[in-house]
């Protein structure tokens, strides 16, 4: 005889293999779902996964992550990943290469000391770029991180008078980092929402996490094992072609690529790309209006950004002075780097290897490749005083076109929840303060769960 648990168990769809399915499929088995979790490539993790190259698993992008990412956090606390194994943890800096830009970096005390006292002993700061950032810092706490109407970015940074080399060194590459915007485009409420949970919040929230781990084993393949083992399947190279309500608010899933015929489920979740997501429910729509005219359901087609990640393999002996630095970028002279890191300092298996981040780099994406490649490596050697840098071993490009949707102000995004019974949305493109960020995708992947409970 069957228990009441077994009986009353409900069988959900899980349709995407990125963070947000693997938040929403964790979230559906820690409460008694069945789960199968479909992903059309023969890899999870989506736009934040291992990439293997010359017998190195790297990722498809370098990847820094907040003490702020708190969903991040707790759902890797439940799959018993311990954070030390994960991350290498390092207190909030900004620190370029000598003589480059400023150093700025945040002591171990309580929150706001700590932004204080690393604003007092900065290094290539002005007195009136200290004050500038001072009376900035200020005034968004009295207005509670919040705008009533939103702008961008580089209209609240003048509005704020900040100076030109507080916007240079510190505003610019914090907006681009965290939204993958330029500034004179991206939302500055969404900007604000960031620096409140992490410069506004208590010290370890400002904290940068650094991955040790590839980012495929940091969450989707943890994840997939926690389904698994709750009696869930994991379904790779399933391309879900239809979904259909049928009798009783139930769902029949289409997925000929691994000859499943016609799968019936209580209830999906779509952690799909946008217009992925976007087209499945448009086939749902008995009027085309509905699609056209309600953005809180339907996603809009969203603009994109890119973000290129330049790997470039030296002698194992090769290590920086730090596991990362953050760069100016200035395309006039062909510097595009924003920021290195030593992979060495976090893989064992990976030293003499740096990773150069571009974000929202269409630009960059427009050069020829070798060429991209000899100018970063010349844009490293110049700036960290190291002209050994100027000839790497062997290097790999990795370009996202679509990384990110463009970050605007006043962007909107639709809800989890549809106007369909049993069926949700997930992703980091769904409605909320952040950016489209790992945490993003990871609150949204609970967030539809939660709706399915």
């Amino acid at each position: 005889m069957k228990n009441s648990s077994s009986v009353n168990r409900k069988k959900t769809a899980v349709v995407g293999g990125g963070w947000a399915g693997a938040a929403a499929a964790v979230t559906l088995a820690q409460n008694n779902h069945e789960v199968h979790w479909l992903e059309s490539s023969r890899l999870l993790g989506w736009r934040a996964r291992k990439v293997e190259v010359r017998g190195k698993n790297l990722d498809n992008g370098q990847h820094i992550m907040l003490g702020a990412y708190t969903s991040c956090l707790k759902l890797l606390k439940a799959l018993n990943l311990n954070n030390e194994q994960c991350f290498l943890r390092l207190p909030l800096q900004m620190i370029y290469p000598e003589g480059s830009g400023m150093q700025f970096i945040a002591p171990h005390l309580p929150a706001p000391l700590h932004l204080a006292f690393a604003l007092l002993r900065a290094q290539g700061l002005s007195r009136e770029d200290k004050m500038a950032l001072a009376r900035f810092s200020t005034t968004a706490r009295w207005m509670d991180w919040q705008l009533n109407i939103d702008c961008s970015v580089t209209e609240l940074l003048q509005r704020y008078q900040q100076t030109e080399n507080l916007i240079k060194l510190m505003w610019n590459p914090l907006c681009i980092a965290a939204l993958n915007t330029p500034p004179d485009r991206a939302s500055a409420r969404v900007f604000l929402a960031v620096l409140r949970d992490s410069l506004g919040a208590k010290r370890n929230a400002s904290d940068m996490l650094i991955p040790k781990l590839d980012l495929s084993a940091l969450l989707p393949e943890a994840a997939a094992r926690f389904v698994e083992a709750k009696g869930g399947q994991i379904r790779l190279g399933a391309m879900v072609q239809g979904l259909e309500k049928v009798e009783s608010n139930r769902w029949q899933i289409s997925c000929p690529s691994l000859e499943m015929g016609a799968m019936i489920y209580d209830s999906v979740v779509l952690a799909t790309p946008a217009e992925t997501s976007k087209r499945m429910l448009k086939d749902l729509a008995d009027d085309q209006a509905i699609v056209d005219t309600s953005p809180a359901e339907f996603p809009q087609d969203f603009e994109y950004e890119a973000i290129t990640t330049c790997y470039l393999q030296y002698a194992s002996s090769t290590s920086l002075k730090r596991p990362f630095f953050a760069l100016v970028d200035d395309p006039d002279q062909a510097h595009w780097g924003q920021f290195v890191f030593d992979r060495g300092q976090l893989h064992q298996d990976q030293s003499g290897l740096l990773a150069v981040v571009i974000s929202a780099a269409a630009n960059a994406i427009a050069i020829d490749k070798d060429l991209l490649v000899k100018q970063i490596a010349k844009q490293l050697a110049d700036v960290l005083h190291m002209p050994e840098l100027s000839q790497p071993l062997w290097h790999q490009v990795i370009s996202e076109k679509r990384a990110t949707f463009s970050c605007t102000p006043d962007l909107q995004r639709p809800l989890n929840r549809t106007s369909h019974t049993g069926l949700v949305l997930a992703g980091d493109y769904t409605a909320c303060d952040y950016p489209a960020t790992l945490e993003s995708a990871v609150r949204s992947g609970i967030a539809a769960a939660q709706f399915l409970l």
